[in-house]
């Protein structure tokens, strides 16, 4: 006589993880385009006003971001009589003597990161180090707000889903990532 397994077959999954890795794919692409398209802005400030019809927007070139910074850090003020600039301690100075006094170099770091990294992550390529590239400017924007009595979302809606597409490996789906570690095993890892 041979022995029945008495285990039961194990249970379904949670996740169906197609659907799921399409939807990171979603949030991948459509933050890739964010970036890619305020550092094509900042390439061609042309390009930074949109008029589609009734539909006006704009998107945030080189200087309008040398003009937010400077505002933010050093004349904004949350309500009246208040001090100007941010209370962010040592902030300040940081801004206006290194980023601010060396804007030739960072307005370029900055297209750097929105062209490239978004381009990466509208790519589906090196997703994670590209989201990481990503995730320190806009934690950097967030200290920035910190203390300008903004709407207490404003930030995080723009870093927590960049902070997930760091640790989670969303170019598999729609991407060249899933083309990369298809063939190769080694590189199913961090950035990838």
């Amino acid at each position: 006589m041979t022995a029945r397994s008495t285990t039961a077959p194990p249970a379904p999954p949670m996740l169906e993880p197609i659907p799921f890795a399409k939807g990171m794919a979603v949030i991948r692409i459509f933050f890739g385009l964010i970036l890619f398209a305020n550092g094509l802005a900042k390439l061609e400030p042309g390009l930074g006003r949109i008029d589609l019809g009734p539909y006006h927007a704009n998107l945030i070139t080189r200087d309008g971001a040398r003009g937010i910074l400077d505002f933010e850090v050093n004349e904004r003020r949350i309500r009246e009589g208040a001090p100007p600039g941010t209370q962010v301690p040592g902030l300040k100075p940081f801004v206006n003597d290194l980023i601010l006094a060396n804007w030739g170099v960072f307005q370029w770091v900055v297209v750097g990161i929105e062209v490239i990294g978004g381009g990466l992550l509208v790519l589906g390529l090196a997703t994670r180090g590209a989201a990481l590239a990503a995730l320190g400017q806009q934690l950097f924007l967030a200290l920035v707000y910190l203390s300008s009595n903004r709407w207490a979302f404003e930030q995080p809606h723009e870093y927590v889903p960049l902070v997930v597409l760091a640790l989670v490996p969303a170019g598999r789906v729609w991407g060249l990532d899933g083309l990369l570690v298809g063939d190769r095993p080694a590189l199913r890892r961090w950035p990838f």
